[in-house]
């Protein structure tokens, strides 16, 4: 039954010596083509030069297992039990990079089985869809959430200091801690805002400036969570 199985799924190939120079070059190529995407779609330096290279030779590598299977039951299960030993010790990536490294295996599977045909319209296709979608920067947030430190004055009531301020410019924000400095003659405020990506941060920040006399004030990129 499972020689049936595999034998309707899996086409029958003939390895070759110049079918697996074919196979393992437009495995490198395709494998190119989508660390090319990868890079032009990840945004700035936001990627690691290891994973260029991992995506480049993973479809090969994939490839070169399914050619040495074959319709091969026995070694199919053979090669799987040695494969189980190895352990990958890189930390777990995003969604995005886990969906690229299916996507050259799958290329792999496909340069692998001898459907070249069909590893070259899914690659290009997805990476056309890629490109797209990057360039209507699909799923991008309209606001972001961030942790604004505020020093000001004890003279100042710092449970409505910024009340207006953050009405002006349609902030959504929560007041996260206080403490006192400089032997008790200042309040360090943290909140954690929520800022429209359009927004003009620095009129926001010049705006507290004139409420906190100028005194020091922290925008961090990400929230963080508070030291206690």
């Amino acid at each position: 039954m499972l020689e049936s199985i595999f034998s309707s799924t899996t086409t029958d190939v003939q390895l070759t010596l110049t079918h697996a120079l074919l196979t393992i070059l437009i495995s490198f190529t395709l494998g190119a083509i989508i660390s090319f995407t990868y890079m032009k779609t990840s945004g700035g330096t936001g990627y690691s030069q290891n994973f260029m290279l991992t995506m480049v030779v993973l479809p090969a590598i994939v490839a070169i297992i399914v050619l040495m299977i074959g319709n091969n039951i026995a070694r199919a299960f053979s090669l799987a039990g040695a494969f189980s030993i190895i352990r990958f010790r890189s930390a777990p990536g995003d969604p995005k990079d886990i969906a690229y490294v299916l996507f050259t295996m799958a290329a792999g599977l496909a340069c692998g089985v001898g459907s070249f045909d069909y590893a070259v319209l899914f690659t290009i296709s997805l990476c056309v869809l890629m490109f797209i979608l990057k360039a209507v920067n699909f799923g991008a947030k309209k606001a972001a959430q961030k942790t604004l430190k505020v020093t000001i004055p004890e003279s100042l009531s710092y449970e409505e200091a910024f009340d207006e301020v953050f009405k002006e410019y349609n902030v959504a924000y929560e007041l996260k801690k206080v403490r006192t400095t400089e032997l008790g003659s200042l309040y360090e405020l943290m909140y954690t805002v929520t800022l429209d990506n359009q927004m003009n941060q620095k009129a926001f920040i010049d705006a507290i400036r004139c409420r906190n006399g100028n005194l020091d004030i922290s925008l961090t990129m990400s929230p963080t969570t508070p030291d206690y």
